[in-house]
């Protein structure tokens, strides 16, 4: 069993850009809705990802906050794309930075399509109390905001979010 322990940032500014090392194509979709584990029917998402030419099958157990059982399977992508199909909501495409900051590795996902105009940095830690240096463009911290979960995002885009959400107002 995996454990994921993920602090999760609004991205301010451009900065990031130029010192991301590589950019991923990902187009990711649930099998299960965000109403099904906030009524507590499901304790996991159930996430189908195509990622460049990989693809993957993963189960996240539903915490809120920074640590989550977290389980990850390689799959062939031309199952990927038959389980997206299946997929209920939205899809969530985007594009991955991988930007190195002070010894850590920061993924910067530049949301597209309904989510376009959001941009979220993300990073995993060893443990929870591991202290890191928080780049300059990490903004507000939204780990603990579920509405910036991709599950959210595929149910709840942010093109449906009122202007005081994308302002961050709670």
């Amino acid at each position: 069993m995996g454990i994921e322990i993920e602090r999760k940032f609004l991205v301010v500014g451009d900065a990031w850009r130029e010192a991301a090392h590589k950019v991923a194509p990902m187009a990711q979709g649930y099998l299960n809705d965000l109403a099904a584990m906030d009524n507590g029917a499901m304790k996991a998402s159930v996430r189908v990802r195509i990622a460049g030419d990989e693809a993957f099958l993963n189960l996240k157990s539903r915490e809120l906050g920074h640590t989550r059982q977290e389980f990850d399977y390689p799959i062939p992508v031309d199952d990927a794309r038959a389980l997206l199909a299946l997929c209920v909501g939205g899809l969530v495409d985007k594009r991955r930075h991988y930007v190195e900051h002070a010894g850590f590795l920061w993924e910067v996902d530049e949301f597209l399509g309904d989510n376009a105009g959001l941009v979220v940095a993300e990073i995993e830690l060893p443990s929870a109390d591991t202290a890191f240096e928080r780049p300059a463009w990490a903004g507000r911290e939204v780990t603990d905001s579920s509405r910036y979960y991709n599950l959210a995002l595929s149910t709840r885009p942010f093109a449906q979010w009122s202007p005081a959400e994308r302002a961050g107002e709670d």
